[in-house]
């Protein structure tokens, strides 16, 4: 992999550094429950089609008493796409070289009150450059006040920077967690953005303030609803709607294709897929 600029480390850095906060927090409410639960941290190297080496990146991983499972994955890779693959990617379709950047979240919770929520955002580079990502709730029991408070805490870092970007960004998040053969979004929706170029300082700053606005809001919602009682039905619930996560990951996930085709890690890849789910 060719050595990284400075746009380059510093969203690497960027994005690592978020990781380290989250676990951190996400530990935090753990040992506030009692547990000892800690992140596994298990790194992994990419070598590219030719042979070469193509970057790499670590898989953090935790399985605790509110956290059942979560994943914290960070990586940078870099190399060229495949023919077929590169047609699909702007800047890539004549030259095929790529770098990549960025920190996925999946988290996985025990008690079917507290939602299940994603977070990913990233840096590419082809001949063209952009930011993209975004954070969504999943609920399988959703509860207003939850959702009213993500949204306002992501409506609140768009606003920040460009009083179009909740609007454009909330609608593409709907539009993208779609499950177009259940007719029904995969969660209750938060922002979605791509292709973010041409500014670097200006969409950089966003897409940091993204994080914070999740390392913000998400263990603030954890703690209000992490001791809720539920039953055997509201778990039954849970697991139901776990199987839809599975069915979008899986069939239109944008994030697990370009896993897939740029020869990720695997676990690293699929770390989103829940511990339990069921169908009916």
């Amino acid at each position: 992999m060719k050595p990284l600029d400075d746009q380059q480390q510093a969203a690497r850095d960027w994005f690592e550094a978020l990781r380290t906060r989250i676990c951190d927090e996400f530990e935090a409410i753990e040992r506030e429950a009692g547990s000892d639960a800690s992140f596994e941290y298990i790194p992994w190297d990419r070598t590219d089609e030719d042979g070469t080496p193509g970057g790499g990146g670590v898989r953090g991983q935790m399985a605790g008493k509110i956290f059942e499972k979560v994943g914290v994955n960070v990586s940078t890779v870099g190399g060229r796409f495949s023919k077929e693959f590169a047609a699909q990617i702007p800047g890539a379709e004549e030259d095929p070289s790529f770098f990549a950047t960025g920190i996925s979240l999946v988290a996985h919770m025990a008690n079917p009150h507290v939602p299940a929520v994603h977070m990913n955002t990233r840096f590419l580079t082809t001949r063209r450059r952009w930011f993209g990502g975004g954070a969504d709730l999943n609920p399988a029991i959703p509860t207003q006040e939850d959702t009213d408070a993500f949204h306002a805490r992501l409506r609140a870092a768009c606003a920040a920077h460009d009083p179009t970007f909740y609007p454009r960004f909330s609608k593409w998040a709907e539009e993208y967690f779609w499950l177009p053969h259940r007719n029904r979004a995969r969660g209750v929706g938060g922002i979605f953005y791509d292709r973010l170029e041409g500014h670097f300082d200006q969409h950089f700053a966003f897409t940091r303030d993204v994080g914070e606005a999740f390392l913000d809001i998400f263990p603030k919602i954890v703690r209000r609803r992490m001791d809720t009682p539920f039953t055997d039905a509201e778990m039954d619930e849970l697991l139901e709607f776990r199987g839809r996560y599975v069915e979008f990951n899986l069939l239109y996930d944008r994030g697990t294709l370009f896993g897939l085709k740029t020869g990720g890690n695997i676990d690293a890849i699929l770390m989103s897929l829940p511990p339990l789910a069921k169908w009916r």
